[in-house]
């Protein structure tokens, strides 16, 4: 239990961390590179974290990770392209058009949809390797993770501005 909580933890404040680094002040060169290997990190403690939980048989966990090894593939797509999106929208957000704004939007959005979309179609893969419960559980941990990411994005990332408004109160 101990145990499971302190990765709990650490694979927060990975994630976390993940998306607060187009915010720190580092060189340039030294960025991507530390940016890849805290990504690297922080999938290497989601994956330890959804292994501690899952209470997988060794039968149920030879088909259970290849499709969590393919669901984390297309979901790190789009999880890059929400980075994209994050880091376009910092460079932009004090002084954004409307028509800026609105394809902004529409692009949250679509990730979001995306996202969905990933879910609904390993729902039946997940099912299909392990029982009812336990791919609810790997649905529920996944979920969480997305809303402490979504959470420390939402603190992190200041509200739009119009060109030529004054800076929303937060």
């Amino acid at each position: 239990m101990r145990h499971a909580r302190f990765a709990k933890y650490v694979v927060a404040v990975s994630m976390i961390g993940l998306f607060a680094m187009p915010f720190v002040g580092r060189a340039q060169d030294d960025t991507k590179q530390q940016m890849k290997l805290d990504l690297a990190a922080a999938r290497a403690n989601k994956k330890a974290l959804v292994g501690a939980n899952m209470n997988l048989t060794d039968a149920q966990a030879k088909a259970f990770w290849p499709i969590y090894d393919a669901y984390e593939a297309q979901m790190e797509k789009l999880e890059d392209r929400h980075a994209a999106e994050v880091n376009s929208f910092v460079k932009s957000f004090q002084a954004m058009t409307d028509e800026q704004a609105n394809k902004k939007l529409d692009e949250v959005m679509e990730i979001k949809q995306a996202r969905l979309n990933v879910q609904k179609e390993f729902i039946p893969k997940f099912r299909a390797a392990v029982t009812g419960v336990q791919a609810t559980r790997f649905f529920q941990i996944d979920n969480k993770l997305q809303a402490l990411t979504q959470c420390a994005l939402a603190q992190a990332l200041p509200l739009v501005q119009g060109k030529g408004e004054a800076q929303p109160q937060q």
